[in-house]
């Protein structure tokens, strides 16, 4: 399934900007930016999908264009989607990949499986 590259690209962007070390990985039909080994933040179609912190999970929300993360029936609580039109400049864009960032050293770490 394809996904948005061009914002893939503002958000390696963004990333870069903020002296950030990262690992684009292609995976769940779409793109995922790993920091220190932990999935941060990424594209899946035309949307970015945000981790951020549960905290302000509610809160963001009532954000217009932010939208539950709904893989299979339950919502991921921590984890937004933002449509299109939510990221429509720069600005809007970096907010959110800062709140991903903010909430980066404090998210745990998925388990490695054994090879």
């Amino acid at each position: 399934m394809a996904f948005d590259e061009y914002l893939g690209e503002r958000i390696e962007g963004v990333l870069t900007k903020r002296k950030v070390s990262f690992e684009a990985k292609k995976m769940m039909g779409g793109l995922c930016f790993m920091v220190d080994d932990k999935m941060c933040v990424g594209v899946v179609k035309d949307q970015l999908m945000a981790r951020i912190n549960p905290d302000i999970y509610e809160e963001s929300l009532q954000k217009e264009g932010c939208n539950e993360m709904n893989f299979t029936g339950r919502a991921m609580k921590g984890y937004v989607f933002l449509e299109p039109t939510a990221l429509d400049n720069e600005e809007d864009l970096e907010y959110w990949v800062d709140l991903c960032l903010e909430f980066n050293p404090l998210a745990k770490s998925s388990k490695k499986k054994k090879k």
